[in-house]
């Protein structure tokens, strides 16, 4: 229940209120917005302050690393975000607070999750002021003895009990949602948050981002097109590797002044996204500008090279996505049938992957997809709306009750920075163009019947060891078939229960909004009022339509 986490609500709810958040938000073009700006406007830490220029950032920053996880996500949709916010957003992205120096040299020093040795041991240099700060860790330079240039990154302390608590009260919300939202089911929300904390409880552990790096670095060791540092020590709560010198991703106009060619530049970006997702299957799912840099080539270089393309500086390797095979060869051909503009393949696709039910109306969902998608094939990425895109989608998904898997929606979490970090780099980029030799020919190579033959024969003896289980596994399943009865009969009385218990809710939901609002319209005329009586109701009833919230939250 939400009740064991309102001191985490009530907290967030300070913080807002502090920093004053309600100030910030576009409540003209947004008036959905209006009941979170009256619930911030009511609590104490708000009154006598005025607007802060930098409250945004500010408050992600107090209210901790998930909430900055989401500042960097949205620092890169403009098209979501008021140039206001984002110029505060993009301050989260390696521009976090630093915590003392000499919490991290313990952290080095330690001889359990850290290194396990002195400092000067270590490095014959290691400069105190970092180089970069950002949600999980903060990064140092230093050198090796022989001379080699390299960064230190230090996980934050304490900052693992924060997320494990943090995540708890997203179960609970997630779970609340998915109890009473029809959308958030489709989504498979409650699995959404279940995955990202996996992932971020994965992220604190350096040994594993070191892993990837590796991983990531050997995928694309001797490319032209990407350049991954190299590790060169790494325990639980710090990690070493290879300095590297490049402009960050966002930096524009640094890309003019050195002459690069910034259609070339994208549409290596876009190659390499698409590759990571299916030659390697291995794809980086945290792609905010504060990750990717392009490398720094001397201007005679750039000069004498006229299709001089420079490579791409992949860094923060901790969060990786990776889809099951079936998955990787869905979204492909669902991607060329969106480029080919053929719906109705991608609605069989979907059916067949098990998305839809069966009983599905398969010739409106094509119609709601043609509606939706088609508009945006022959536009370039400057006009296209993904996230508007996508947020139809999923009424879509909604309306036909689709069954979106948890992975899938990390890869269009991943889309939406890729899309963003088109959308500055090089406006007129053509994804459609790009991708469509792409996919096409990596389907091709998957469904090679002279490879598939060769995967068959490869998994033959296996298949004959698990041949020999056939009779075991038939007697366990005329069992199963004969206790499912029963097991129906108990699974329809919680359906019916859980049935209930969300009508109630439901009702109560619809109390403590019209308690909620009548009680501020009331509050609203009492203090207007010229009499202090009025002025005390006013304020009296105020409290009580914090009382009806509060309410909710913990029932």
């Amino acid at each position: 229940m939400l009740f064991s986490y309102r001191k985490r609500l009530l907290e967030l709810w300070r913080i807002a209120a502090h920093y004053r958040i309600d100030t910030h938000l576009p409540i003209e073009d947004a008036p959905q917005l209006q009941p979170i700006v009256r619930l911030i406007r009511l609590h104490p830490a708000a009154w006598g302050k005025s607007h802060q220029p930098d409250g945004i950032k500010l408050a992600l920053e107090d209210m901790g690393t998930l909430f900055l996880k989401l500042g960097q996500l949205l620092s890169t949709r403009r098209d979501l975000v008021t140039p206001e916010i984002i110029a505060q957003l993009v301050h989260l992205q390696d521009r976090v607070k630093p915590f003392d120096v000499n919490i991290a040299i313990a952290q080095i020093e330690d001889p359990k999750q850290g290194l396990g040795a002195p400092i000067d041991t270590l490095f014959t240099r290691f400069d105190i002021k970092p180089l970069a700060a950002a949600s999980i860790a903060q990064v140092h330079t230093a050198a090796f003895h022989d001379g080699r240039e390299v960064v230190v990154k230090v996980v934050r302390p304490d900052i693992r009990e924060t997320i494990i608590a943090d995540f708890e009260l997203l179960r609970e919300l997630a779970q609340w949602a998915s109890a009473r939202i029809e959308a958030a089911r489709a989504v498979r929300v409650i699995d959404i948050v279940e995955d990202y904390r996996q992932v971020m409880l994965g992220e604190l552990d350096l040994t594993f981002e070191a892993d990837n790096t590796t991983q990531m670095r050997n995928n694309f060791l001797g490319s032209a097109m990407m350049y991954v540092p190299e590790v060169y020590n790494a325990a639980k709560n710090v990690m070493v590797m290879e300095r590297i010198h490049g402009v960050p991703i966002s930096h524009t106009h640094v890309f003019d002044e050195l002459g690069y060619d910034r259609a070339a530049l994208a549409e290596r970006g876009l190659t390499i996204f698409f590759t990571q997702v299916f030659r390697d299957n291995f794809f980086h799912a945290d792609m905010h500008p504060g990750n990717i840099f392009v490398e720094i080539a001397p201007q005679e270089v750039v000069a004498a090279h006229p299709n001089f393309t420079p490579r791409y500086i992949g860094l923060d390797c901790a969060i990786m996505g990776e889809l099951s095979k079936d998955d990787q060869l869905i979204v492909a051909r669902m991607l060329l049938s969106v480029i080919n503009n053929n719906f109705t393949a991608l609605v069989d696709i979907v059916s067949r992957a098990g998305w839809i039910p069966p009983n599905a109306d398969k010739h409106a969902l094509t119609r709601d997809m043609r509606r939706t998608v088609s508009p945006m094939l022959s536009k370039p990425i400057n006009e296209i709306d993904f996230a508007g895109v996508l947020m139809q989608i999923l009424d879509i998904a909604r309306r036909h009750h689709m069954s979106i898997p948890p992975q899938l929606m990390l890869l269009l979490k991943t889309l939406v920075h890729v899309e963003g970090l088109g959308r500055d780099l090089y406006p007129d980029l053509d994804i459609w163009s790009l991708a469509k030799p792409i996919l096409t020919g990596w389907v091709k190579e998957q469904l090679d019947p002279v490879r598939n033959l060769q995967q068959l024969r490869a998994q033959l003896p296996e298949l004959l060891l698990t041949s020999a289980q056939l009779p075991k596994l038939f007697d366990q399943g005329l069992q199963s078939l004969a206790s499912q009865g029963s097991r129906q009969d108990d699974q329809l009385r919680e359906i019916q229960q859980i049935r209930a218990d969300m009508l109630n809710d439901r009702r109560r939901d619809w109390f403590a909004l019209a308690g909620f609002v009548i009680s501020v319209a009331v509050a609203t005329q009492l203090i207007g009022g010229l009499s202090v009586l009025s002025t005390v109701m006013g304020i009296v009833f105020y409290l009580i339509a914090i009382i009806f919230v509060i309410w909710r939250m913990v029932g």
